[in-house]
């Protein structure tokens, strides 16, 4: 039986009262307080030191092969050669090829762009980008955010008499590619002390190595380098966490007409702007230029000066955002179509000849994210596939690909994202291969549906002055996430759909204090709740402004029956006994004796015949009703104890779970079951 379930465990952090007070004598309030309390950050410098906008930034030459490169671009400058900057279709390319050009042609350089098309040439350097720059008498290449694998594409440059610089930001492999510089921080034994800069990033440190002045190009491109390094999913700390800060001041008065223009389409408020709206309203429109084959559109974007341009480039992205949205819908169908009725792997591996090269990653995150395991979506194009990847609680695709390598054609990219090139008929293979690493993988890390709780908090500081305090945690993304909150033993009242029945209102009561909160895509059905429910919340906070009006707005991220004692999450050991890996200890835990077996069989028979919820939350409902513990992982022991006695049957349905209990059955003999006898001998060696 497979179960996926959104969140399986909440880490929630208890901060220490003693801490929370040392840092409220310091200024920050309550709720921040707590936030940074529960991250272990438990003294004022530490706090100021985490969020600080306005660290020193590294020295570029810091950095492998920089001072190389700036000497060759300068003589390029210097003997008017033709160069060009070579980039990707994505916000971090984009960014990173517009922030260079624009450098080095108000220096004088003639200097052209090249973004490969996403679906004619695929990502990266390539040899026929290579020849056609040739043709037009480039003799300098420079690379942003793409060629630490281009090992074949650097051999035909130095045959084609051009230089070749590259700048990345993706993992390196053994090999690198033979240049005249290879610029990258994850490069072996590289001096600069940090990795996590976007492609844009490093883009920005080979201009200012070559101004001079790491400020004077931050003032005028820091908008560009914020976009990337949100866009790319960068950790927000160090200098990155100053790069994003100092971008969101320049995107609030940006001069850039075509990047005006998409704010002002898209509905991004100058005064709310923050990386949320880079990373969910402005990135998505960018990106779709490249993913739908108009990859020029957003060059324009952030290069044209004109502003009816601008305004032109700027509707044209929504309109293919839109169109992006409709083929994403459609994959997603179809690949879950392919999943119905399956026992589901540990990665999910899918392949389709119909489907957009530019839009499958989208869907891959989606699924990973939705099924919870690592993603790969294959666009078959005869006996060749494309694939996109995403990854899921912690997973490192990249050292899984390197792994793998004999079975692909090509592959890279880093931890979270990755593709790759594959013959169809290794696809079998490499599935059968990646399922293994990830049920590895997950066995020995529990972190595959962890939800990261940053504290408790009880409802009388939820006021709007707490709340509005938490943007001294601004910016919030990788490396730095918006707090996530618990709220406990809160009574639902009432649910509401909303939204045309795609959201749903909550109002919910705690003693004399009365909330309300939303719940984004979901039903009542799909959380498994009810009016009259004791329930928990695991909840985002903010300040919703309606008619003049501020008040807290309460944005539920998951919900579970309030328990009163412990029901560990752990679907872990439940994993280990389907895949016979179990060892006595576990037996023992999971071996439930008469008791446990009627406890769960009473709650069945008392809401049958058919019952569909979520494990988790069947577990806790379980749990509060009979205030005995216990675990997921012995629920869903139980449950096949009694399918094997003929008592129920079981069917998965995505994330529910639903269980019919046969017509008639009052009695079997349970110690006959196949799992119940396995579990009595393994405890017994």
């Amino acid at each position: 039986m497979w179960i996926a379930v959104k969140y399986g465990t909440w880490n929630i952090a208890r901060p220490e009262a003693g801490v929370v007070n040392r840092l409220i004598g310091a200024g920050y309030s309550p709720l921040t307080a707590m936030v940074l309390a529960g991250r272990g950050i438990d003294a004022p410098e530490k706090a100021e030191a985490y969020l600080d906008c306005n660290c020193r930034l590294p020295d570029p030459f810091l950095m492998t092969d920089m001072a190389a490169a700036r000497q060759r671009i300068a003589l390029a400058l210097e003997n008017k050669e033709r160069m060009a900057v070579f980039g990707d279709y994505d916000v971090d390319g984009v960014t990173a090829t517009c922030l260079l050009t624009d450098f080095l042609r108000k220096r004088g350089a003639d200097c052209l762009t090249y973004i490969p098309g996403r679906l004619e040439e695929g990502y990266g350097l390539n040899a026929m980008a290579v020849r056609l720059l040739a043709e037009q008498e480039v003799t300098l290449i420079i690379t942003v955010d793409c060629g630490i694998t281009a090992v074949a594409e650097a051999e035909l440059c130095r045959e084609l008499g051009i230089d070749l610089i590259i700048t990345d930001h993706h993992e390196c492999k053994d090999r690198l590619p033979e240049a005249v510089a290879v610029v990258d921080p994850h490069r072996k034994n590289d001096g600069y002390p940090h990795q996590n800069l976007s492609g844009v990033g490093v883009a920005f440190k080979l201009a200012a190595a070559l101004a001079g002045s790491q400020e004077e190009i931050l003032q005028e491109y820091a908008d560009l380098v914020c976009l990337g390094t949100v866009a790319d999913v960068m950790p927000l700390q160090g200098e990155n966490r100053t790069f994003v800060a100092r971008g969101l001041a320049s995107l609030r008065q940006t001069k850039r007409p075509g990047l005006k223009s998409l704010m002002a389409q898209a509905g991004c408020d100058s005064e709310s702007l923050n990386a949320g709206s880079i990373g969910f309203v402005l990135a998505p429109r960018v990106n779709a230029a490249g993913r739908m084959g108009e990859t020029e559109l957003a060059l324009d974007l952030f290069l044209t000066e004109d502003p009816q341009r601008g305004e032109e480039v700027a509707g044209r992205l929504c309109c293919l955002n839109k169109q992006r949205q409709d083929v994403e819908l459609e994959i997603y169908r179809q690949a879950e179509a392919m999943l119905d009725g399956q026992s589901a792997p540990e990665a999910i591996v899918l392949a389709s000849p119909e489907w957009h090269q530019g839009v499958v990653g989208i869907v891959a995150s989606r699924m990973a994210e939705e099924f919870c395991c690592p993603t790969f979506l294959i666009c078959l194009d005869g006996d060749k596939g494309k694939a996109s990847s995403r990854s899921y609680g912690g997973f490192n695709l990249f050292a899984s690909l390197t792994q793998l390598s004999d079975l692909l054609e090509n592959y890279g990219g880093h931890e979270l994202a990755a593709g790759f090139t594959i013959s169809r008929e290794n696809i079998s293979s490499f599935r059968q291969a990646i399922c293994r690493l990830a049920q590895d993988f997950y066995r020995h890390t529990g972190l595959r549906t962890a939800l990261t709780v940053d504290c408790a908090v009880p409802p009388e500081l939820l006021t709007t002055s707490n709340v509005e305090a938490l943007s001294a945690l601004e910016p919030c993304g990788a490396g730095c996430p918006r707090p996530v909150f618990m709220l406990e033993q809160l009574q639902i009242e009432r649910m509401t759909p909303v939204g045309g029945g795609r959201h749903l209102r909550l109002r919910l009561r705690r003693g004399h204090s009365s909330l309300n909160a939303i719940c984004f895509s979901a039903t009542a059905q799909s959380l498994a709740i009810s009016e009259g429910e004791l329930v928990d919340l695991a909840c985002t906070l903010q300040i919703n402004e309606f008619r003049g009006v501020r008040s807290v707005q309460i944005s539920v991220l998951d919900v579970r029956p309030s328990c009163p004692c412990p029901c560990p999450d752990d679907p872990s050991p439940y994993r280990h006994l389907i895949d016979r890996t179990l060892t006595a200890a576990e037996a023992a835990e999971l071996l439930p004796g008469r008791p446990v077996l009627g406890d769960i069989w009473r709650y069945l028979a008392a809401h049958g015949p058919v019952l569909q919820a979520e494990p988790v939350c069947l577990c806790r409902k379980i749990v509060r009703r009979t205030g005995r513990p216990l675990g997921l992982s012995q629920l869903l022991t139980c449950l096949d104890i009694f399918r094997e006695g003929g008592l129920l049957t079981l069917e998965k349905q995505h994330k529910f779970l639903t269980i019919t209990l046969t017509a008639g059955a009052q009695k079997a003999d349970l110690t006959q079951s196949g799992t119940m006898q396995y579990l009595q001998q393994l405890k017994e060696r």
